[in-house]
């Protein structure tokens, strides 16, 4: 089978259904759209939520509770693995080292270490956290994880 010899499944295409076009279509003199009124006329839409004018039920209803967009922590993650990646020339690793690498977005401050992969060479990690098995991994390769 090739992309040129590709059909439809009979009944799968329909024609576009045509509107005012004389009675005898079936879709003239309203063309689908009922009566008259606001949702008759071009570009009358009503917003969601509107009842005509009544106090819409989201504004009865009382606003209660928490939200925690604003307490939030963006924590930026980087596995050990990415870290073992990094030049041989770098031997202290923090947030400005990890964002000029693209291992984190520029700005992220707050980063935490995990342990996934493995890490070959010593290196004087700083972060805001580690997991236990990365600090594990940095300490055992001879290098030092600095909780900052």
């Amino acid at each position: 089978m090739k992309l040129h010899e590709l059909k439809n499944v009979p009944g799968a295409v329909h024609r576009k259904k045509r509107v005012g076009c004389g009675e005898g279509g079936g879709h003239g003199k309203t063309s689908t759209k009922g009566g008259k009124g606001q949702t008759a006329r071009s570009g009358g839409s009503i917003r969601p939520g509107f009842e005509g004018g009544q106090m819409p039920l989201y504004r009865k209803l009382p606003h209660r509770g928490f939200n925690n967009y604003n307490h939030r922590l963006d924590i930026a993650v980087v596995n050990i693995g990415a870290l073992a990646g990094l030049d041989a020339a770098v031997t202290e690793v923090d947030a400005g080292v990890l964002a000029t690498h693209g291992l984190i977005r520029a700005g992220e401050t707050s980063v935490k270490i995990l342990g996934d992969g493995e890490l070959g060479r010593a290196l004087k990690v700083t972060a805001a956290r580690f997991s236990g098995s990365a600090k594990a991994k940095i300490e055992k390769a001879g290098g030092q994880a600095i909780v900052a």
